[in-house]
């Protein structure tokens, strides 16, 4: 049985985002079409709803996109699921952080600030480089 795919517009409803937001995200390599129609449209995965949320997920926690982008097109490790892990991590941080004293909340930002610079050094290491 064939995946069901989708035209853009129908991904961007199910996503909740705009079409210019799901062009935007193509243009930066977060998503990539499955196949084009005879006429020329834009087919998408079912899947790829997810990825927009991962990918709006990540970039509210202070990821930037051409570095999510980067981290997902590497194709090395499937960074996307760590990225996945990574994301859910951070919602328990955040959620803990509501929920924690004044002093506790200055704290918990400050190890999801840390957490999101190291992400970002993890992101520029060249998916060849041999680890220790």
């Amino acid at each position: 049985m064939s995946e069901a795919l989708i035209r853009i517009g129908e991904l961007a409803a199910r996503a909740g985002v705009s079409i210019r937001t799901v062009d935007y995200y193509t243009q930066l390599g977060l998503l990539a079409p499955a196949q084009r129609t005879a006429g020329n449209y834009r087919l998408y995965r079912m899947v790829d709803v997810e990825r927009i949320h991962l990918v709006q997920r990540l970039e509210v926690h202070g990821l930037p996109l051409d570095e999510i982008a980067a981290a997902l097109t590497n194709g090395q490790t499937d960074v996307g699921a760590i990225l996945s892990r990574i994301d859910e991590d951070l919602q328990v941080l955040h959620a803990a952080a509501e929920s924690a004293s004044p002093e506790l909340q200055g704290l918990l930002g400050a190890i999801a600030t840390r957490v999101h610079a190291l992400i970002n050094v993890a992101l520029q290491i060249p998916p060849d480089l041999p680890l220790p």
